[in-house]
């Protein structure tokens, strides 16, 4: 059975990766409205990985006897000045979600809920691939912000992602 407390945590972080899902999705049709189709499809993709994500939370919720309580998803940023901007924008949510997703950590241990502290480490080396992949992508768009060729062949390269290359 869940703490009260671990379980509300826990919905609002079901809520926080649902909202993740929600942002990426507005990116990727960002980037489908700048005609970037391979940006778009690469974004999509981690808009599904996102919410599979939510949905790892929603079942382990109720392994635990806990109840899910869906929350509202605010709406999300869908402009931005840049590619560039974008990928920024990436990288501090990550972070975002990394400091969430330790927060639970520490409150799992405070609680003393060693099993969902173990459920958690999965996603505490989740977002150190997520913070890397961030940068990396930044780097990236960075390099190629000031040359349609570089872009085009970035959005080409994105675009030919698939499901697996998004888990790596």
């Amino acid at each position: 059975m869940l703490d009260a407390k671990m379980e509300q945590a826990l919905n609002d972080q079901l809520n926080a990766e649902m909202a993740s899902g929600y942002l990426y999705l507005s990116m990727a049709t960002y980037f489908e409205d700048k005609d970037l189709p391979g940006f778009g499809h690469s974004l999509r993709l981690h808009a599904e990985e996102e919410l599979e994500h939510a949905m790892r939370f929603y079942d382990y919720i109720l392994r635990k006897g806990g109840s899910v309580k869906l929350q509202a998803i605010e709406q999300p940023q869908y402009e931005w000045d840049s590619v560039v901007a974008v990928y920024e924008h990436i990288q501090e949510h990550e972070e975002l979600v990394t400091s969430l997703i330790h927060n639970l950590v520490d409150l799992s241990y405070e609680l003393k809920d060693h099993a969902t502290n173990q459920f958690l480490l999965w996603f505490v080396e989740e977002q150190v691939e997520e913070e890397e992949l961030a940068a990396e992508d930044l780097r990236k768009v960075r390099m190629s912000a000031n040359s349609t060729e570089l872009l085009y062949l970035l959005d080409k390269e994105y675009g030919e992602e698939t499901d697996e290359e998004e888990e790596e």
